[in-house]
């Protein structure tokens, strides 16, 4: 399953990529890096061309739309291919046509209202967003009390320093991060650091091993 997958690689690239060929690139980057997912937002004009793109070429890269904010974008990015959506907030039209096409999404919430209204929509996770400015990890603690059974992907100010802050907790399916995949690394095309980057990412992410002592 799809949420399973996103569980077990921890983290989620989140990729503004503009075009068929840098979204290619990327994901060959990602993969290389040990790391075959992508949240590609539609922040950038041809990001349906990347999506398109990294779905055939890279069929083994688990590819997900972000930043969809209407009913139109769930119809587009669903035809491109896209296997999960991200939405920066709990808009019940959006959700309402993603779960009519079967495509499991993963809407933003900062509040308990926002939560309320997912779990009424049948939700089992969400997007805590932006992270860093509704309370990060204590926002997670707090919110995990009321509602036990639900599960979070963090994303906004998400990096390498405090991914485990995140990862730590028990109610943390997996983080949002853009920082091995940052907007200028792309342009500049320096596929080689994304590379170097994700790998580190996929390390650090990676849950802690204990030893039994015999």
């Amino acid at each position: 399953m799809v949420l399973d997958r996103i569980a077990a690689a921890r983290i989620v690239p989140v990729v503004v990529v503009d075009g068929a060929d840098e979204g290619a690139r990327l994901a060959d980057a990602l993969v290389a890096g040990g790391l075959p997912i992508a949240e590609i937002t539609l922040r950038m004009p041809r990001a349906l061309d990347a999506i398109k793109a990294v779905v055939a070429e890279q069929p083994d890269v688990l590819v997900g739309a972000g930043t969809v904010t209407s009913v139109a974008q769930v119809d587009q990015v669903v035809e491109a291919g896209a296997s999960f959506l991200v939405s920066p907030g709990t808009f019940e039209p959006v959700i309402r046509r993603a779960q009519e096409l079967g495509v499991p999404i993963l809407p933003g919430v900062a509040t308990a209202s926002d939560v309320m209204r997912a779990l009424d929509l049948g939700l089992e996770v969400v997007k805590l967003f932006p992270a860093s400015v509704v309370g990060g990890p204590a926002a997670i603690k707090a919110l995990s009390a009321p509602f036990p059974g639900l599960r979070f992907m963090p994303t906004g100010g998400v990096n390498a320093a405090n991914l485990h802050d995140y990862l730590d907790l028990p109610a943390v399916i997996a983080a949002g991060g853009s920082w091995m995949v940052e907007r200028p690394l792309v342009t500049a095309g320096d596929w080689a650091e994304i590379t170097r980057r994700t790998a580190e990412a996929v390390a650090l992410a990676a849950p802690a091993t204990t030893t039994e002592e015999s």
